[in-house]
C-alpha cells in the first residue's frame, strides 16, 4: 500500500523538526511561548572518520551562541564511554532567541552535513528546568586546575512517583549546590512526558564525583533510583560526559 500524502506530509515534518529546520513552535512536545526561557539537549552520533570536522563545527556553534545577550548558556561535549556521541546542552532566554541561532551559518552548516556525517539524524530534547538558576550561576568559572566532569542521568518514574521524585530532589538540592566539588546541578523534566526527567551534574573533577556518591543526602535518591524507575538498573540512563566546547565564562 503505498503511503497517504498526508502521511509523507507528516513524516517530512518530523525529519525537520529533528534536525531543527522548522522552527520550535512547530514541535507539540515543547513548552508554548516565546518568553519562557527554552533548554535543549541536543546528541549527535558521528561517522567515522568525521569526528574532528562535526567536533569544529560544534565548537564554532558554541562560540557563536556564546557571544548573544539572549543565550544563557552553551556547552559541548563527548560521551566519555563513546567519544563518536556528541551533546550540545544550552539554554536560551526565549523561544525567539533560540530558534534565531540555528539560523546562523555555523549551525546551518552542521545541519547539511548531518546526512552524510552523521549515523543517524540528530535528536533534540527539550526540558524544562525545575529548580531554575541564574545566568550567572551557569556560567560559573571551574578553577584553573580542574578537570570538569559532568554526569547527565535519564530518569523515567514509574506513574504516579514522578512527584516523589521532584520532593526528593528539591529537598537534596541545596545540599548538592553548596558541596564544593559542584560547578553546577541541575532537574529538569522531559517535555515529552511528566514522568521523565535528567539531571545535570557538573563536578570539579573526578574525586567531588566521588565524593557526591558518598554525601549522606543523597540516600533518598538512591533508593527513589533503585525502587521507582521503569527501568532498572538506574545506571544504563547515566551519561558521563567530557566538555570540549565551553560555555563563555564571565
Amino acid at each position: 500500500m503505498k503511503p497517504t500524502s498526508f502521511s509523507l506530509l507528516t513524516s517530512f515534518r518530523v525529519v525537520l523538526l529533528t534536525i531543527g529546520l522548522l522552527p520550535l513552535s512547530a514541535d507539540i512536545n515543547a513548552e508554548s511561548g516565546n518568553e519562557e526561557e527554552v533548554a535543549v539537549l541536543t546528541r549527535f552520533e558521528v561517522k567515522e572518520g568525521h569526528l574532528n570536522k562535526i567536533k569544529k563545527l560544534i565548537t564554532k556553534y558554541v562560540k557563536q551562541a556564546n557571544k548573544s545577550g539572549d543565550n544563557i548558556m552553551a556547552e559541548a561535549f563527548y560521551e566519555q564511554d563513546s567519544i563518536s556521541v556528541l551533546w550540545i546542552i544550552e539554554r536560551w532566554s526565549s523561544r525567539a532567541a533560540f530558534d534565531k541561532s540555528k539560523t546562523g551559518k555555523k549551525f546551518r552548516l552542521l545541519q547539511l552535513l548531518s546526512s552524510t556525517k552523521l549515523v543517524q539524524l540528530p535528536t533534540s530534547i527539550y526540558v524544562k528546568d525545575l529548580e531554575p538558576v541564574s545566568k550567572e550561576q551557569w556560567r560559573k568559572k571551574a578553577e584553573k586546575d580542574d578537570q570538569p566532569i559532568t554526569i547527565m542521568l535519564f530518569v523515567d518514574s514509574k506513574p504516579g512517583t514522578e512527584k516523589v521524585f521532584q520532593t526528593v530532589y528539591h529537598t537534596a538540592m541545596p545540599q548538592f549546590r553548596s558541596e564544593p566539588g559542584v560547578i553546577n546541578y541541575q532537574l529538569s523534566q522531559l517535555s515529552s512526558g511528566s514522568t521523565q526527567f535528567v539531571t545535570y551534574e557538573k563536578f570539579r573533577n573526578e574525586d567531588a564525583f566521588q565524593y557526591h556518591l558518598q554525601f549522606p543526602p543523597i540516600q533518598p535518591v538512591i533508593d527513589y533510583l533503585n525502587t521507582s524507575i521503569k527501568k532498572q538498573p538506574f545506571q544504563l540512563g547515566l551519561h558521563r560526559l567530557i566538555e570540549f566546547a565551553p560555555s563563555r565564562r564571565k
